[in-house]
């Protein structure tokens, strides 16, 4: 239960009335030993016969995996020690699963790349951490890594995503290269404001603490299936691999192309079994928009990553879990759990973030760090057990892990990790999520939060959900660019819109710009990708400011043809295309091509898969696959 704490303040700016922006929930009792390695060990002993991984045909036990990562251990102890940093190159399949055992074995940290990291960014992850190997396929690995020393691992070769080939690849690394902080069990990689990521080092006291709130709220155990979804560089996907290892459940990795296609990913719910889940918020909302299928067997849905705009309907029979929270305080920190039979089920209001986790402290904050009142807007600071230990880079830790203010009591509570994001807290001490503070822009000498201008488009019932950019001018100028999706059946325009935000903003706060999209990028994490956005309404500036026009449609195109054309133009943001271009090979990505599945499917009906749509040659053979099933389908269909 979340507590008000009492607390007080040396010298506060401006006194607080009412009670404070401070809420904990007290730590569960420990559930015996508290360590995450030798919870899956204990299965091990009580249970080796138990599936441990399901990947379609192919099983491994809780033995399988044991033994395997005990050989893997092997073959790396005397290159691999307590403490060294490994990449891992791998995606969700039996083989990550036993190296992650196997490093946690040896005490090394896993360090998850996922299975094909970019060559510049695994290239500066090595100059500036000291990276022992990289584990990975030697055909995908970077080419200073592809002509290093090999050591060929026996890692499980089966499986949707399996490889049939990995090893570890030993590199030098720089003299200069950070290593982990000592009691670090994993380590994840987030975006740095300099370009070059940066690394979150993880103990395992933090992780167990989540793992033990996950079993308890989701009561995942033998007999369950625990999605293995996240990609593996996104934290999250600590989340789901130790959840099912520490509970006697059976992981179940998911094929690639699951995780593209909203109706794909449902389907691949019910043919697998899945009882308990984690997944990305957007790719979880198209679902809410539909018909909930009513013949799951997931009871638990646990969703992140993004803010989500609407509450599940009555309909949703699985519990979701929307979740917050950092890398930094170790993936989850907050919480507000939905059901069927709540009476705010299938409103449009956001839900709240919810309340902190057991364990965990939340502070509603000034710029000074003290605690504003309840309904007061703040940042949030997080403290507690699950923080994370820091960054590898000691000055970074500094100046976003802070001690507690002088004055300020919080039992149990040494640090404060400043998240940057706005909240405000309930009376009844739930948070609400309002933004970035670091998203504030100035326009005409006015600071403008992107947020409150989303928030203004989707008073609309006509809105589905916006996003609100901020690029600049050719002269440096900050202008708003929003991107709006339509609710299903509404037919938006610009102009329609226009006059009831005016109501709602200031004048400087309405964008310039306002495009009706049918999807938003999202990153590899599936989070909604801000920053492509603003590239896109930066180069789609005309000399004027305005976006530039869109080329012609060819003369005599098919229906196919003009659907996928103006579809992937739209999508892109490159109103140049041709049928001649790839949709690969003009930026589109996975992500990308499950919104355009979604888009021809709506117009058309007629339904593509991800991977066929991913291996044409240009669009033009995307059309024609359009035009060939129109044709084949009765008349009147």
């Amino acid at each position: 239960m979340t507590q008000p704490m009492t607390a007080t303040t040396a010298a506060p700016t401006t006194p607080a009335a009412g009670p404070l922006s401070i809420a904990r929930t007290a730590a569960a009792a420990a559930e015996g030993t508290s360590g995450v390695l030798s919870r899956f060990e204990e299965w091990a002993r009580r249970s080796p016969e138990a599936p441990a991984v399901v990947d379609g045909a192919h099983r491994w036990s809780y033995g399988d995996i044991d033994a395997a990562a005990d050989e893997v251990a092997g073959a790396l102890r005397g290159r691999v020690g307590p403490g060294d940093l490994v990449g891992v190159c791998l995606d969700r399949s039996a083989a990550l699963v036993v190296t992650a055992v196997a490093l946690a074995r040896i005490g090394a940290v896993y360090l998850p790349m996922g299975p094909r990291p970019g060559e510049r960014r695994t290239e500066a992850v090595t100059e500036d951490l000291d990276v022992v190997c990289l584990i990975g396929d030697p055909g995908v690995l970077p080419p200073r890594h592809r002509s290093a020393e090999h050591l060929p691992l026996a890692l499980p070769g089966e499986g949707a995503n399996a490889t049939t080939m990995v090893v570890a690849a030993f590199a030098p690394t720089g003299d200069t290269a950070r290593s982990a902080p000592s009691g670090t069990f994993y380590a994840v990689l987030t975006s740095g404001s300099t370009g070059r990521p940066k690394a979150v080092a993880v103990g395992e006291p933090a992780l167990a603490a989540v793992l033990d709130w996950y079993r308890a709220t989701s009561g995942v155990g033998p007999g369950d299936r625990q999605s293995l979804l996240i990609g593996v560089a996104f934290d999250p996907h600590l989340l789901e691999l130790w959840a099912g290892l520490t509970s006697g459940a059976a992981l179940v990795p998911a094929p690639d192309e699951v995780r593209w296609d909203p109706m794909v990913l449902a389907d691949w719910w019910r043919t697998s079994a899945v009882s308990v889940g984690v997944a990305a918020t957007p790719m979880v909302e198209p679902l809410l928009e539909r018909p909930w299928p009513h013949d799951l067997t997931l009871r638990h849905l646990f969703v992140g990553g993004d803010r989500m705009r609407r509450r599940p309907g009555k309909d949703v029979t699985t519990t979701v879990h929307n979740a917050y929270g950092p890398a930094e305080a170790t993936v989850v920190s907050t919480v507000h759990t939905m059901r069927d039979s709540d009476d705010t089920a299938g409103t449009d209001a956001a839900p709240p973030i919810g309340r902190p986790l057991p364990g965990v402290t939340v502070v509603v904050a000034d710029p000074d760090g003290r605690p504003v009142a309840r309904g007061t807007e703040g940042e949030l600071l997080i403290g507690g057990g699950a923080l994370a230990l820091g960054y590898l880079d000691p000055e970074l830790t500094a100046r976003r892990f802070r001690a507690v203010p002088e004055g300020l009591e919080l039992p149990g509570v040494e640090r404060l990790y400043r998240t940057g994001d706005r909240v405000r807290m309930a009376d009844d001490g739930e948070l609400e999520f309002l933004g970035r503070l670091d998203d504030q822009v100035k326009i005409s000498g006015v600071r403008i939060e992107p947020a409150e201008v989303e928030a203004a488009f989707e008073k609309d019932p006509a809105v589905l959900s916006a996003v609100v950019t901020a690029p600049r001018t050719a002269d440096g100028r900050p202008r708003l660019v929003a991107y709006v999706r339509s609710a299903p059946g509404a037919v938006l325009t610009a102009d329609a819109l226009l006059p009831a935000v005016r109501g709602w903003l200031p004048e400087q706060a309405v964008p310039s710009d306002v495009r009706i999209v049918d999807s938003f990028p999202l990153d590899a994490n599936g989070k909604v990708d801000r920053a492509e956005l603003t590239r896109r309404a930066a180069a789609g500036d005309g000399p004027d400011g305005a976006p530039a026009d869109g080329g012609d449609l060819p003369a005599g195109a098919t229906p196919g043809e003009r659907l996928v054309l103006s579809a992937v133009r739209d999508l892109l943001d490159r109103p140049a295309l041709s049928l001649a271009d790839s949709f690969t090979g003009s930026g589109g990505t996975s992500l990308l091509a499950a919104r355009l599945l979604t888009v021809i499917e709506k117009e058309s009906g007629i339904r593509l898969r991800a991977p066929e749509l991913l291996r044409q040659p240009d669009l033009r053979a995307v059309a024609l696959l359009v035009d060939t099933r129109a044709a084949r389908q009765p008349a009147g269909a």
